[in-house]
């Protein structure tokens, strides 16, 4: 599966960067999925487990308590507050 670009940002720093397969959230319209190629946006996160899909088939859970999701061509920029990944 092709892979896009994922920062993961909070007010104490990066949180994650890398390669990613899907980030699965819950955005203010509902549950979302972003994989590479999708249509750049922009939307608040509601409180929600955020899930990270890695190239190696491993999974990263993590809950957040919102934020700001930014779906670009280039990257995905998820702006949250404390994340700590399980």
């Amino acid at each position: 599966m092709k892979c896009f670009e994922l920062k993961i940002s909070s007010p104490e720093g990066d949180l994650f960067t890398g390669e990613v397969v899907k980030l699965s959230l819950r955005a203010s319209g509902g549950d979302l999925a972003v994989m590479a190629g999708h249509i750049p946006f922009v939307s608040y996160v509601k409180p929600c487990e955020c899930c990270l899909e890695l190239p190696s088939g491993e999974e990263k859970r993590a809950h957040i308590e919102g934020g700001v999701l930014t779906v670009g061509k280039e990257r995905t920029i998820l702006l949250t507050g404390d994340m700590k990944f399980e």
